[in-house]
């Protein structure tokens, strides 16, 4: 007879962390993807604006799809990192951060 063990709090503890890194880090790379994109793509405003945030669905569903496809936590987060540094440096080149 074997006893049946539920999960682990360390298993659990890794799965809501992937659950608030997909829910915070996939926004946050879906927008930082937006703004980018809003701002170079060559079309007019309104329509790079409607593009861009169309194109940030699939780029959220994306980042959580990555992040629970990964083998740890740490390289989700890392992921999420790699993902939004350059993105966020691509804003600052285009100059959406100054007033």
């Amino acid at each position: 007879m074997s006893l049946r063990t539920g999960p682990t709090s360390v298993y659990r503890a890794a799965v809501l962390g992937r659950i608030l890194l997909a829910a915070f880090g996939g926004y946050a790379v879906a927008a930082l993807a937006t703004g980018l994109l809003a701002l170079v793509l060559p079309m007019s405003r309104s329509e790079a604006v409607t593009t861009a945030t169309l194109l940030s669905f699939a780029v959220m569903v994306a980042v959580v799809v990555a992040v629970f496809a990964v083998r740890s936590v740490g390289r989700a987060a890392a992921l999420v990192i790699g993902l939004a540094t350059p993105l966020a440096g691509g804003l600052w080149l285009a100059g959406a951060f100054t007033g």
